[in-house]
């Protein structure tokens, strides 16, 4: 079940790359959601805690994303167990999850 988690976490990521590539609407549409998501759904914001220089996010608590470049696989497992400061995301859909994951990798560059 965890492989499986991951390839979709993986695929999902590198989708969002092929089409930022191709410059589709759909992925247009799917970054801004990741990035709405990375903003304003989670609670706490992702953005409180992290920098992230696609959201236009500053926080100094966590880890800079766009230094440590985590694949989606990674910010997925992160976000479901929760790591050091950082909690658990229950409030969260499984799919949100996801989308936050791909996001932060695609706008770091990690799933290249």
């Amino acid at each position: 079940m965890k492989l499986i988690t991951k390839r979709a976490a993986a695929a999902a990521a590198w989708c969002v790359l092929a089409g930022l590539a191709s410059g589709s609407a759909q992925a247009q549409a799917a970054m801004e959601e990741g990035k709405k998501l990375f903003n304003q759904t989670a609670v706490p914001a992702c953005a409180v805690c992290h920098t992230l220089k696609h959201a236009g996010a500053a926080g100094e608590i966590g880890p800079s994303l766009d230094e440590l470049k985590p694949d989606a696989a990674r910010v997925e497992k992160a976000m479901r167990t929760g790591i050091g400061q950082m909690p658990a995301f229950t409030n969260l859909s499984d799919a949100q999850i996801r989308q936050i994951a791909a996001y932060v990798a695609a706008a770091t560059g990690a799933a290249k």
